[in-house]
């Protein structure tokens, strides 16, 4: 599904020799690589604070435990994503609310929010799948209606912009109260570990994410919240910092590939290919297509067999999952969801794939589209 081995391979030496800076250095916790990162992070973005952390489930973590919320509150989000999104509001006794999403984008049904609110509903947590925007303008005029807070899930949509009513451009992630994202090696961004980030315009909600990734301590062996251990550390910072650099032309790879495949396919009635929110430019973290009257887990098979990787995202939706049936939720409580975890399918999408590549692959699946 990715190539990293060939990423790296183009820009070797500046990795390397980034990395031998910081082993050189022996600052491995919080060097001058993190600090450097952050700071140009907060550039590209153009946002005030970027807090590096652990990981992305860590981010959103924190972002909750930063805004005060409550055992007991109420937090909405998509039932059509990655298990991050929800496990933290689950372990922090939180109160999760799905609702389900846009057939055509697969994010939030904005629609739908206004319904699922209750008087406890404290936040709402827009997800940004597969590399473009939820309706953010929507959002944003609910969370102001209702005080809430927004927490941008944009672990899959990093470099994304999205055009605001108002004409202004903002990067996603900017938008809301908070944005959290992750570094995992095969995100548009990635590490060569994990890694992750939250950013937010707040100066003192920014502060107190500092203090509670970093054991809820701001001086050495005081602590004055509840906290965790969660750091980027110096190795991955410098990696990330070279790949910062490049990431405008890893998201103009994908949308090209995403061109051939929007070529290849759109003809074909049994297949359909990603929207293009207008609002919003997609960065295609995944190119995922809908297939109708084609046996889809058939065509995965048929493509592994001929050495394509074709991935589900994502095959179960999250109101079913065994670990929250507590919640009570019961088949056909959001139907799209579980109409797309049966229908979609995730294609071959990286910075690396070549016009033979994309020919071969979409040969392929055009084969067994038509049989």
């Amino acid at each position: 599904m990715v190539d990293l081995k060939s990423q790296y391979q183009k820009i070797k030496s500046e990795i390397n020799n980034s990395i031998s800076e910081v082993i050189e250095s022996a600052a491995f916790i919080n060097g001058s690589k993190v600090k450097e990162f952050q700071r140009n992070l907060e550039s590209y973005l153009k946002v005030k604070h970027v807090i590096p952390c652990g990981n992305g489930t860590d981010a959103l973590q924190a972002a909750l435990m930063a805004l005060n919320l409550k055992s007991g509150d109420e937090v909405i989000t998509a039932d059509f994503t990655f298990i991050a999104t929800v496990e933290v509001v689950a372990l922090l006794g939180l109160k999760l609310k799905f609702v389900d999403v846009n057939p055509e984008t697969f994010n939030l049904d904005v629609s739908q929010i206004e319904k699922a609110i209750t008087p406890d509903t404290k936040a709402i947590v827009p997800v940004h799948l597969f590399g473009q925007a939820a309706d953010m303008d929507v959002i944003m005029k609910i969370a102001e209606k209702y005080n809430l807070y927004v927490i941008e899930d944009t672990a899959q949509a990093i470099g994304a912009d999205y055009t605001l009513n108002n004409r202004e451009t903002k990067k996603l992630g900017t938008i809301g109260t908070v944005g959290c994202t992750s570094f995992f090696p095969s995100k548009n961004l990635g590490a060569f570990g994990d890694g992750g980030a939250l950013y937010t315009n707040d100066d003192k909600l920014a502060e107190k994410i500092r203090q509670i990734t970093n054991h809820g301590s701001k001086v050495k062996y005081f602590h004055d919240e509840v906290g965790v251990n969660s750091r980027l550390d110096s190795i991955q910072a410098a990696i990330l910092n070279v790949k910062l650099k490049y990431l405008d032309n890893y998201i103009s790879a994908r949308q090209k590939a995403a061109e051939y495949y929007d070529k290849a396919f759109k003809p074909h009635p049994n297949i359909i290919i990603p929207v293009r929110d207008e609002k919003s430019t997609h960065v295609f973290h995944q190119y995922t297509i809908k297939v109708q009257e084609i046996d889809r887990d058939g065509l995965k098979e048929f493509l592994n067999k001929n050495k394509i990787p074709a991935m589900i995202y994502y095959p179960y939706p999250l109101h079913l999952q065994k670990a929250y049936k507590y919640l009570g939720y019961k088949e056909n409580d959001f139907p799209v969801s579980e109409e797309l975890s049966k229908v979609v399918l995730s294609l071959p999408m990286h910075t690396e794939l070549t016009e033979e590549q994309l020919q071969f692959i979409t040969e392929k699946v055009l084969e067994y589209a038509d049989r």
